[in-house]
């Protein structure tokens, strides 16, 4: 199931329904993080109305998270 582009509220809901956080803020990018038992995950995620497709499959991938767990948050 390819990947849709996004707004961020919608993509900070699903990270922090996965357990993220956000930690900070610089400028238009937030950084989002959380503690697993191999250590920290961190991925930053831009204060945009609408994240591509590219980005969110960054985003995904800092994450560790595949396209079928994101969809199922």
């Amino acid at each position: 199931m390819p990947l849709k582009p996004l707004s961020y509220r919608q993509v900070k809901r699903k990270l922090e329904r996965a357990g993220f956080q956000i930690v900070s803020q610089k400028g238009s990018h937030v950084k989002f993080a959380k503690e697993t038992p191999e250590g920290i995950l961190t991925t930053i995620v831009p204060y945009h109305k609408e994240i591509t497709m590219g980005t969110l499959s960054s985003i995904l991938r800092q994450a560790k998270l595949t396209i079928n767990e994101f969809e199922k948050l």
